[in-house]
């Protein structure tokens, strides 16, 4: 573990991660779903880093019951500090004696969950189609504190040993090291399971997973299951089971091996707000991938590439976030061109940059949040999640690439996945790092040089556009224009034979019209290209988008049912502003009959949208 410094990098942390660094966490929980908290045991190691004598130890909490601590045994002076928003409660064990640099100390903590935990979601039987309740973690990206006390911040990594009681399957970010039937030596017929696991790679705190519920698994590979819902399993196995690998020694080829042993898909439930998470050994995925067709399956692609950018090497704070999502990006987008083909990179990031435009008109072009560095100092870095560091740190990446040209940037990717390996850096040790790895080579040195680095870092709005490869969207373009000018009579088979992917890229282009199609042509391309009834929720939510916009009420029902559905963010809120302004009354009716099915973060941010503030439990 490498020194951190003074002061820390991260605002959104309240410990005092440069005084102390945690090492391993061992958490000891119950999961009881009766009365939905989760509770028990908290051990962690910290190390001091500080040459001073430390005499205090700082953690975040979030609306944590904390019943006890202990330090190295003996039970130390504490306190829960008052709340700071949007950040939680500090929690303070004092030191008495101090701790030398370089000593280790054991604290201990017995704590639960409350109703007011942010990184929970606890499910009904009748929310995941089962017979079962069901609960998960999403703890990105300052979460986990709202789960036990810890240093909740990217910049601090340690090993986690997991010990989860519970009547149903557990998953974790760990690997599995058993399962002990506790029925008989408790004397009880409850069925509780005590679920061991180890994650050996340090990991960051947001990175802490777990769920628990009627889960069944199926291979999907020679080192990899999907773990998902019973009924759902057949379908979740065919939609993973003819690329999964084939990623994975793709990704391999582009970096260097695979580093977690397994890699293994948890598709959650509806409510899930997230098109994935990647946390180790298991990727939670949204069942909208599920869409049999295996046309999202992109989806596994870049939680895939976040095993090396994001997990092996992460953003040192939520403001140099590009840094995961951009790098996760451009694996993502590599690993697709060597799939299938180099011009779907373009398709791909043509539809990506649609997404950019997109976020910074929604943010507007001069936020601070369209910035590729943004300041988080007193914010909730949920309020500034969208595309833009998916896309501008494509973009700036792909940049790069161009200037340095690809066969000499092919070269950068695995040295720089290597040095940062197990560590968290922020953009200006990427540069340094980057700088330096060209400093022998004239061209590529010049070339870099000449890069207007704090343009790129820290200018608001859009970037500039690529040229890209259109080969493959080019047809798309061209219905959307006929469309666009309402001079042709549309049939079934103009879109005969296009993927899902290009039928995206045509209702992209349709909702960039600078004026929205009118009803008449909103019903009649429903109806004709069968847009309203697809299975497919990256098609469908599109759709619904474009005839929301034409004021078209024949779908203002459809959506509303679609929002009862479905708990992704990429889908919900976009949804939820365009029916809030075709029909405030049918929004705000649909929000309050299921804000409680969404997850907790969809819930906060989908209230902001309507009403301009976060909820209140």
């Amino acid at each position: 573990m490498t020194s951190i410094v003074n002061p820390p990098r991260d605002p959104n942390t309240l410990s005092n991660y440069n005084n102390f660094l945690t090492t391993h966490t061992t958490v000891s929980f119950n999961i009881d779903f009766e009365k939905k908290i989760i509770g028990g045991n908290v051990q962690l190691t910290l190390k001091s880093i500080t040459d001073a004598a430390a005499k205090e130890i700082l953690l975040d909490t979030s609306f944590l019951n904390i019943k006890n601590v202990t330090l190295d045994g003996k039970t130390p002076k504490w306190e829960l500090l008052p709340r700071f928003e949007p950040y939680g409660s500090a929690l303070k064990i004092s030191l008495e004696d101090g701790v030398q640099n370089g000593e280790r100390v054991q604290l201990e903590m017995t704590t639960e969950t409350t109703k007011e935990c942010t990184a929970i979601q606890w499910l009904t039987p009748a929310q995941t189609r089962g017979k079962d309740p069901y609960m998960f973690t999403q703890c990105q990206a300052i979460h986990t504190r709202s789960v036990f006390p810890c240093q909740d911040t990217p910049d601090v990594k340690g090993t986690v040993e997991f010990n989860i009681k519970s009547p149903l399957p557990v998953i974790t970010s760990g690997l599995s090291t058993g399962v002990q039937d506790l029925s008989q030596s408790e004397g009880s017929s409850s069925g509780i399971k005590l679920y061991t696991f180890e994650q050996g790679i340090p990991i960051p705190s947001y990175l802490f997973a777990l769920a628990s519920g009627d889960i069944a698994k199926a291979p999907i590979g020679p080192r990899s299951v999907v773990a998902t819902g019973p009924k759902e399993l057949k379908a979740a196995q065919w939609e993973l089971e003819d690329s999964t690998e084939r990623y994975i020694e793709t990704v391999e080829k582009i970096v260097f091996p695979y580093q977690w042993t397994e890699y293994n898909v948890l598709v959650l439930p509806p409510s899930f707000p997230y098109g994935g998470m990647e946390n180790p050994v298991y990727t939670y995925a949204t069942p909208t991938m599920i869409s049999g067709d295996r046309e999202n399956v992109n989806v596994i692609a870049h939680e895939l590439s976040h095993s090396y950018s994001g997990n092996l090497v992460s953003n040192a704070s939520w403001e140099h976030f590009w840094l995961n999502e951009g790098w996760t990006t451009y694996l993502e987008r590599r690993l697709q061109a060597a799939v299938h083909g180099e011009p779907h990179r373009d398709f791909s990031a043509i539809i990506g940059w649609k997404a950019l435009q997109d976020s910074v008109n929604q943010f507007g072009d001069s936020h601070e949040f369209t910035k590729m560095i943004v300041d988080l100092k007193g914010k909730d870095p949920d309020d500034s999640f969208s595309s833009i560091p998916y896309e501008k740190g494509y973009t700036f990446l792909s940049y790069l690439e161009n200037q340095v040209t690809k066969t000499k940037w092919n070269k950068y990717i695995p040295h720089y996945f290597t040095t940062f390996a197990r560590r968290s850096l922020d953009s200006y040790d990427f540069k340094a790092n980057l700088l330096s790895f060209f400093a022998s080579d004239t061209t590529a040195c010049k070339a870099l040089n000449d890069v207007d680095w704090d343009s790129w870092f820290y200018a608001p709005g859009l970037p500039p556009k690529p040229n890209f490869d259109t080969s493959l969207v080019d047809v798309c373009y061209d219905l959307a224009s006929k469309w666009e000018t309402g001079k042709f009579e549309p049939r079934q088979e103009d879109i005969k034979g296009w993927s899902a992917n290009q039928v995206v890229v045509f209702l992209d282009a349709v909702q960039a019209f600078e004026r929205p199609l009118d009803k008449r042509a909103s019903r009649t391309m429903g109806s004709t290209y069968g847009f309203a009834k697809s299975q497919n929720v990256e098609i469908v939510s599109r759709y619904f988008q474009a005839a929301l916009k034409a004021k078209d009420e024949t779908v203002y029902k459809p959506t509303a049912d679609l929002l009862g559905l479905v708990g992704r963010m990429k889908f919900v809120r976009p949804l939820y502003r365009l029916l809030n302004e075709a029909d405030r009354a049918l929004a705000v009716q649909t929000f309050e009959e299921n804000k409680e099915f969404y997850h907790p973060i969809c819930k906060n941010l989908v209230e902001k949208d309507l009403f301009g503030k976060g909820f209140k439990t």
